[in-house]
């Protein structure tokens, strides 16, 4: 074996043969010849990826193994650890998107020769690419460096002939964003849009916590245009170079370092910044920074290190520059805050405070803000802010409508942007007059300054409702199951979802990564909720799995017995994450009494897996009974009657408190009278 050859665990073996982890516990016990491990730990052993891939094949259980997963596995198991190996693969689908034919001049023959000849050719695009080696995150790798990393390296070039380097980057990327995600903090990429879309088109663009690149990413390319990152984290600093090199032409400038304390674009003036900083971080700098000139508009407290990212934006601006900077709520009414917010206003420095809904971005049980910033060229004489709340947006659970969001936002600030006023619309924007907030507090949270947004209709509107609970609940009562009979336990014979799927009963997949632009994604949360689709998922070419009618949903994480029939309202969406799906033979099985055995708790109980903090369902574990067809039909029936049963009780819950919360606020502002 190789030394220091990619290793692949008992899920990654799972993941290549398209099975489940237990059928590689199994085949480890019943199989003398299975590949033995060579690293990790007794309970989670580590194996040689060649020489599972060759024992797949010896045995049947695999014609081939997808390229794409034989790649990832590559980067998953790099003796160095998946950063290098992204690094690797980066500098190298840089190589092949610039100067194609110089790779496949250095690619033949051996992979010795490989090692040897790489590095010059990839210091002719990483230097043009990326500026002087003292102050670029991205250096040329090593031959030595490598020569370990040559079979990702290839594998990693036939990935960009079949999808191209962007794309194969992308995967790879978010596949290890997505296997990590405790150690990032994203930003998601429909809020990327928003936030670039606010920052308007820019030649030289700044993001002093760049990350992962999500912001940089999505600002509009130009042409010269030059791109600046920085982050504290060596290795993201180096993946967003990469990331934002592979996808377009423009200079890209990314460093590593503490913005506040250590800048590394000191003498930048931009076009644009746009930021997603660390929240409520206390150790930002506030002793060995009291003198900066940076605090243009006050020194931040030891508490507000929002407000020192913000003044830092601001820093970097040409006069008439825009800043668009991600904040937590609290930094637009804390108090230790209110001098800096009241000079920035003053000084027309703020231009909007946009509250998003719960759920836009990690934290995600939070509304997050977004502030809109400019570089004043000479101070207003009646500055104006705009606040616009769209909090009525969120849906149930995490979902909502993203591009009515962006579209809702950017109708109302450019306007704004060109006029410095705008028309106000009750419930959702305002222009305020700076002078109204500059009191005491200089509370700038939207919903404390825009008018109620009357409910239309008023009392004849909670009148509907009313009408409309009634009608559900009395639907409720019809639909309420009839006295159960009681009945002796049957022994079924069962057969488990696994063996269904082997026999050709049922099609098993499960969601994706990415989904096409604008598509439906139905999300975990959505199923569990009983709603209509509402996912996100970032854009991207992977090949998305489309819920049909009849297909049932589970939910993998939480450890709740549902399982979702998919109507012909849901047909189409794209299948989230954390979700699988059957595809039931309507010749074999029920769609109705899959879904209704499946939401067993005793079954469900005994196909589950238990994490330190989550519990998965392992699907293929899931149990049925052997029943005709047609005796199927009598308890699906029955399963698809207490599914319409549950869907009037939600109907019926949501209407209620709908109801409750129109008559409080109808009797708090008047318009509703107590008697």
């Amino acid at each position: 074996m190789q030394h220091n050859a990619t290793e692949v665990t008992a899920a990654g073996i799972a993941r290549l043969a398209g099975v489940g982890r237990a059928a590689v516990s199994n085949w480890r016990r019943r199989h003398a010849d299975f590949p033995k491990p060579v690293g990790g730990t007794e309970a989670s052993p580590t194996f040689a990826l060649a020489e599972v891939e060759a024992w797949l094949r010896d045995q049947g259980k695999l014609a081939e193994v997808p390229l794409r997963e034989r790649v990832w596995q590559q980067v998953a198991g790099h003796p160095e650890g998946p950063v290098t190996a992204l690094v690797h693969a980066g500098c190298v689908l840089l190589l092949i998107n610039d100067r194609p034919t110089d790779w496949l001049e250095v690619s033949a023959g051996s992979d010795e020769r490989l090692a040897a000849l790489l590095p010059a050719a990839l210091d002719q695009v990483i230097a043009p690419r990326f500026g002087a080696p003292r102050e670029r995150a991205v250096n040329t790798p090593t031959g030595p460096e490598l020569l370990t990393s040559a079979a990702l390296l290839r594998g990693a070039a036939e990935l960009a002939a079949d999808r191209g380097a962007r794309q194969a980057y992308e995967f790879l990327l978010g596949r290890h964003l997505d296997a990590n995600p405790r150690q990032y903090t994203l930003t998601p990429g429909d809020l990327a849009t928003l936030m670039a879309g606010l920052a308007g088109p820019a030649r030289t663009v700044l993001d002093p916590a760049c990350g992962t690149g999500a912001l940089l990413r999505a600002v509009a390319a130009g042409p010269d245009q030059e791109l600046y990152g920085q982050d504290s984290a060596p290795d993201l600093a180096a993946l967003c170079g990469l990331r934002l090199a592979i996808q377009g032409k423009a200079a890209v400038r990314t460093a590593a370092g503490d913005s506040l304390r250590a800048d590394a674009h000191s003498t930048l003036k931009a076009d644009a910044v746009v930021c997603h900083p660390p929240f409520n971080e206390r150790n930002w700098g506030h002793d060995e920074l009291a003198y900066d000139a940076r605090w243009e508009y006050g020194f931040p407290a030891r508490t507000e290190s929002e407000l020192a990212w913000v003044q830092h934006a601001l820093a970097h601006l040409k006069d008439g520059g825009s800043a668009v900077v991600l904040m937590p709520p609290a930094a637009a009414s804390r108090r230790s805050g209110r001098r800096v917010r009241a000079d920035l206003l003053r000084r027309g420095a703020l231009r909007a405070v946009i509250a998003l809904p719960v759920g836009a971005a990690p934290p995600y049980n939070i509304p997050l803000h977004i502030w809109v910033l400019r570089r004043p060229e000479k101070a207003p004489a009646q500055p104006e802010l705009l606040l616009v709340d769209t909090g009525a947006s969120a849906g149930e659970g995490r979902g909502f409508d993203w591009a009515a969001v962006r579209s809702a936002v950017l109708d109302a600030w450019r306007p704004f942007e060109r006029t410095g006023s705008a028309r106000e619309e009750p419930g959702f924007s305002r222009s305020v007059p700076v002078i109204e907030l500059l009191d005491d507090d200089v509370d700038l949270a939207p919903a404390r300054h825009l008018p109620p947004d009357a409910a239309p209709g008023g009392s004849e509107q909670l009148a509907r409702v009313r009408d409309h609970l009634g009608d559900t609940l009395r639907l409720t009562s019809d639909l309420t199951p009839p006295e159960a009979r009681r009945s002796s336990p049957v022994r079924w014979p069962l057969i488990t979802v696994g063996e269904l799927a082997r026999g050709g009963a049922l099609l098993l997949r499960t969601g994706g990564n990415t989904a096409p632009a604008r598509a439906a994604v139905l999300a975990d949360h959505d199923v569990l909720a009983g709603t209509a689709p509402s996912g996100n998922l970032p854009e991207g070419d992977e090949e998305a799995v489309l819920v049909e009618t009849g297909d049932v949903v589970v939910p993998v994480l939480g450890g709740g017995s549902v399982a979702r029939v998919v109507d012909e309202d849901t047909a189409g969406a794209v299948l989230g994450r954390n979700l699988t799906l059957l595809r039931p033979d309507p010749a074999a099985l029920d769609p109705w009494f899959l879904a209704g055995f499946l939401r067993g708790t005793a079954n469900n109980r005994q196909a589950s897996s238990y994490a330190s903090t989550a519990t998965r369902l392992d699907v293929r574990r899931l149990q049925l009974p052997r029943l005709a067809l047609e005796d199927q039909h009598r308890y699906g029936e029955r399963f698809r009657a207490l599914a319409e049963f549950e869907d009037a009780l939600r109907r019926a819950g949501r209407l209620g408190e709908q109801l409750v919360r129109g008559m409080y606020d109808g009797l708090t502002d008047g318009t509703v009278t107590p008697d």
